[in-house]
Order: structure tokens, then sequence, then C-alpha cells
């Protein structure tokens, strides 16, 4: 069976589209307080950076050497800090949010946004093989992965008074780029498949950035430090053990 540009798209399309169940928990719980609120960021947090490390970082290692995946982290690090300071220094809002508020909100959708390109790229090298279960199984791993970050990305703009509805059209947009990534991936596979180690670094390192510089310090305003402590923990090993399982299914080389 040939796999055509219109495929992947469609397949690439639904995993953007599963970022959006991660905003489904919202709908049963209306309002958070504070020291959930605190919770929440430190959950978050631990997601993002076991995402990062197990499955960003350690996809870019096993696609390339360890310098490629090193660089591309540090230069994702540098990329939100000089983004954030950039963004610091604007007045204007998104929505009902302030100032602050709105500054942490792009920050966070513009890190995810960012962080999706990669995987885009991957499920446009997955087809490319030509092997249609191998880009299926990607595909899938991908999709199902996106859901607790959706959760991650919907949690602190809950938080924030976001509604549910629009948590999960930010956490669709985030991930934007899987398809509109796919396709060039799959039809230029020997430029993108090099690049890979690099990207999934960049997203990674951007990752985990974001989490130190703006979801733990804004956990610990809320919640005391043990609370926020447990929060990236459970949010570590929730991540943590959904990656493991998806490595039981998802192909390797």
């Amino acid at each position: 069976m040939s796999i055509s540009a219109g495929h992947v798209f469609l397949v690439a399309l639904v995993t953007d589209l599963a970022t959006g169940l991660g905003a489904l928990p919202f709908f049963f719980f209306p309002t958070i307080s504070p020291r959930w609120q605190g919770a929440a960021y430190s959950t978050a947090g631990g997601m993002m950076i076991s995402a990062a490390v197990f499955s960003l970082a350690e996809q870019g290692l096993g696609r390339g050497r360890v310098g490629e995946t090193v660089i591309g982290m540090l230069a994702g690090a540098g990329f939100y800090w000089v983004v954030a300071r950039r963004v610091k220094a604007s007045t204007w809002t998104v929505g009902s949010l302030g100032v602050a508020d709105s500054r942490q909100a792009v920050l966070m959708l513009g890190t995810m946004f960012v962080h999706s390109i990669p995987e885009g790229v991957a499920i446009g090298v997955g087809y490319a093989t030509g092997q249609i279960e191998f880009g299926l199984l990607l595909a899938t791993a991908i999709a199902v992965h996106n859901i607790p970050e959706g959760i991650a990305v919907s949690l602190p703009l809950r938080a924030k008074g976001i509604s549910p509805s629009k948590c999960a059209l930010y956490a669709i947009f985030t991930s934007i780029p899987q398809p509109l990534a796919a396709v060039p991936a799959f039809l230029l596979v020997d430029l993108f498949q090099p690049l890979l180690p690099l990207g999934l670094g960049f997203a990674g390192g951007a990752m985990i950035f974001l989490v130190t510089a703006e979801l733990l310090p804004e956990s610990l305003e809320r919640s005391t430090r043990e609370e926020v402590a447990w929060g990236v923990m459970i949010g570590l090993v929730l991540m943590l053990l959904i990656t493991g399982a998806l490595g039981l299914l998802a192909p390797t080389g």
C-alpha cells in the first residue's frame, strides 16, 4: 500500500487533536483552590520535565550523537530565555488575563508549540520508511503521549480562570506543528532526518527552562515546598509510566 502526503497529514492531524483531550478533566472540576493551583503547577512541571528527559532527549540520543542532543537542549534553553526577556517587556494582554498572566500564557503556549515541531518531523520520517505499520504505531504513540501533555498545558491555564473549552483549543494549538511539519518531513526525509536529534533536544531544553523559570516559582507561591516536591514527583512518575508503556509498543530504529 502506497502512502500519500495527504494520509500523513490526516494521521498527524489526529495526533494534534488528541492534545485537546487533556482538557477533559477540567469540564468536571470547574473551580480550583489556590492550594490546588500550586499542586497543579508542580504536577504539570513534573510531567513536562519527564517528557523532556525521558521522551524528547532520549529519542534524540537514540537517533544521533550525544553532542547533537546536548547542543539542542542548550539552544532550546537559550531560545526560551531570550523570548522570555522580550515578552516580559511587553504590556499587552491575552483575553481576560492580566499582563503577568498573559506573559506566562504566551511563554507556555509558545514553548509547547515549538516543542511539537520535531514530533511532527518524527511522524513524517516514520512514514517515509515506506512501512505503514511503523508510521502508524509511531503516530499512535505520539497521540497518546499528547494527552498528558494537553493536561500539562491546561493545568496552569485553568488555574488562571481560562474556561475548559478554551484550554482544549489552546492545547490543540500547541500541537498544530505536528501535521504541518509531518508532510515536509515525509517528502524530504533525507533533509529532515539528520535534524531530529538537534530538534528533539531543543524542544526538551526549552520545556525544562520553562518549568524551572515559570511553573515551579508559581507553585511555591501557593503551596508548601513539600507539596510542590510531591507534585513534581507525581507528575514526573505519571509521565514516565506513560512513556514506558508506549516504549513497549513503539517500534525501534
